[in-house]
């Protein structure tokens, strides 16, 4: 099927949609046909996203929606979704001996906690109405895998993002939903705006591609994930690294 067209009439939510890797992926899916639910802590955030969509090729349109992935009350949908992209995240960086708890249990809760509330809740939205499949992705991050210096709450956060989806995948394959995992490398977005140029450098001259990835370049793996060009894909995690830590 072409790509311009693999979406066409899914009903697709996007968590953390208002911005970075969120927003690219809400832009890709529509590009392809999908409906789109922009789903953001931020109400301005999310309305921003809205307003760069192309409209709907069955003339569905998209919305936003103010979501807190972190409270049960804030995951709950009239609808279910047959795509489900969870990119709601946070940092909140310390060095081990120096973080905050407070700051741990936050990147925790939002980052991991949250993903298991988006996926619980979608999941039972597509099993109670009987939907034939569904795709969830998850987006986890390489250093969940690797670690990262300062990062001790994210990169355990993210580690259990890709824990959680392996084993959605294996208790939802029976219904015809799929789970993914896609683990971006060192991408531009409003999250790295923040990090000094020397490390900026620094990262970069670790990347065997010699640049910082694009969200639309993790937006594209998401796209595939969700439509049935990858439909006897299950459980995997898929590295957008530029070839960061191969091997």
């Amino acid at each position: 099927m072409a790509a311009a067209t693999r979406l066409i009439s899914r009903l697709t939510l996007v968590t953390g949609g208002g911005s970075g890797i969120g927003r690219a992926v809400c832009q890709r899916l529509a590009s392809e046909g999908a409906s789109v639910v922009v789903a953001d802590i931020s109400e301005e955030s999310a309305h921003d996203t809205l307003g760069s969509l192309q409209r709907d090729l069955r003339g569905q349109g998209h919305m936003a929606a103010v979501v807190d992935v972190s409270s049960k009350e804030s995951t709950h949908y009239f609808q279910p979704p047959s795509v489900c992209v969870n990119a709601a995240g946070i940092t909140q960086d310390d060095f081990l001996l120096n973080m905050d708890e407070d700051h741990f249990d936050n990147v925790i809760r939002v980052n991991l906690k949250g993903s298991f509330l988006v996926l619980q809740a979608v999941a039972q939205a597509l099993v109670a109405c009987g939907a034939p499949k569904g795709s969830i992705v998850t987006v986890g991050s390489i250093v969940g895998k690797v670690g990262n210096i300062g990062q001790a709450n994210y990169s355990a956060s993210k580690a259990g993002v890709e824990g959680l989806t392996r084993t959605a995948a294996k208790e939802l394959s029976r219904f015809g939903i799929r789970c993914n995992c896609v683990l971006p490398g060192f991408i531009s977005t409003p999250m790295t705006d923040k990090v000094p140029e020397k490390v900026i450098s620094r990262m970069k001259s670790l990347v065997p591609l010699g640049r910082m990835g694009e969200p639309a370049e993790v937006a594209d793996v998401c796209a595939f994930l969700a439509s049935d060009d990858s439909r006897y894909i299950t459980g995997v995690s898929l590295e957008v690294t530029g070839g960061l830590f191969i091997g």
